[in-house]
């Protein structure tokens, strides 16, 4: 699997257990302390379908922190990358944890409560019982609703809080002891101001196209796999910092479909103009219109796979399609992998592997890590 390097650097007592790449086993090592912990991933590599088994002793260090870890794996673009997220998590985790047996002077909570009074109770969304971890609740200037959590630990104000948000980018308080909890609502404000372009372009594609996946997509979501038309889309990676600028994109479909996307984007991007939405510059630069939700249903262009007989598969679509225009019938790459394999006529080279396809008998091919 790529990145394997880099995985050891990070976690140089997790494993691969297998050739393929898909599970690992061994330890995440958080404030000088192994803990066990066991990743099974799915054959596409997609992270939002990964599942984690631990120890019981760090799943109860995480519990609380699942909302947090699930938004990771989906916005995570590999395992490198989640398992920096997860350790990070893991160090907040266990300094609150140690936190709890460390009684808080009477001063902390006089100026908690005082800082919950100043910014207003209106703010507050959740409070715990124990004063350790707080959601504050904010409005941007388009109406969106966001939270932050706030855990908290013995040492406030002196010590910042830990914050965690729903954001597409790294979230950074600037503290000194003298702030207050106003002092970090306000920098919240002004961070989702700053993701204002951004977020309007996404709610614009999920709000006019048919986006198949995610499926419901938070707010730290920066990809979107968005129909073209029969078992043909589109994956865009937007850049949150620059919402305006040409995504990255990665047809999916039958090649005689999605070649002429292809060469349209190449020949035309020049032509992608900042002043105007992300979706206006697409349906520009691929001279098409994407399914409206006002006119079509899902049902119309999302169809069930060919092997499976079912449209969702472990949380992913169908994303492979035979390239015989006679055919275009869609596949699960896991299925079609797993039918390809079965074949005594069928060939691999590398993680290539070639046969026919269940349909029309075209020769066709899978990637093993598609």
């Amino acid at each position: 699997m790529a990145g394997s390097g880099a995985l050891l650097r990070q976690c140089p007592l997790l494993l691969p257990q297998n050739r393929e790449g898909t599970a690992y086993e061994g330890f995440v090592t958080a404030q000088g302390r192994d803990f066990h912990i066991r990743i099974l991933l799915p054959m596409d590599f997609q992270l939002k379908n990964a599942r984690i088994e631990c120890s019981w002793h760090l799943k109860k260090i995480l519990h609380g922190y699942q909302h947090i870890l699930k938004q990771r794996l989906h916005s995570c673009p590999d395992l490198v990358s989640f398992m920096v997220e997860l350790k990070t998590i893991l160090e907040i985790a266990l300094k609150n944890t140690q936190d709890l047996h460390i009684p808080r002077p009477p001063e902390y909570y006089s100026c908690l409560v005082r800082d919950l009074e100043i910014l207003g109770w209106n703010k507050v969304a959740y409070v715990d019982t124990g004063l350790t971890t707080i959601k504050l609740k904010a409005e941007d200037s388009c109406g969106r609703q966001h939270l932050m959590t706030l855990k908290l630990n013995a040492k406030y104000p002196t010590e910042p809080p830990d914050c965690l948000v729903d954001f597409p980018v790294q979230f950074a308080i600037s503290w000194m002891p003298q702030n207050s909890l106003i002092d970090i609502y306000n920098q919240f404000l002004a961070a989702l101001e700053s993701l204002k372009e951004f977020w309007d372009a996404m709610d614009e594609i999920d709000g006019k196209t048919w986006v198949l996946e995610p499926e419901n997509p938070t707010r730290s979501a920066t990809a979107r796999r968005i129909a073209i038309g029969n078992n043909v889309s589109v994956t865009i990676e937007v850049d949150p910092r620059h919402p305006s600028m040409l995504p990255e994109c990665y047809f999916l479909g039958a090649d005689h479909v999605v070649n002429p996307l292809r060469i349209k984007l190449n020949n035309n991007m020049h032509l992608w103009d900042p002043e105007i939405s992300l979706l206006q510059n697409l349906k520009d630069l691929l001279e098409i219109d994407f399914p409206s939700r006002a006119v079509l249903e899902k049902s119309d262009f999302a169809k069930d796979c060919g092997i499976c007989y079912a449209y969702r598969l472990n949380g992913t679509t169908p994303d492979q399609v035979c390239d015989d225009p006679r055919c275009g019938q869609p596949f699960h790459q896991a299925c079609l992998y797993e039918w390809l394999q079965s074949l005594p006529s069928s060939r691999q080279s590398f993680n290539v592997i070639f046969g026919e396809c269940p349909y029309c008998n075209k020769v066709r091919k899978t990637h093993e890590n598609d």
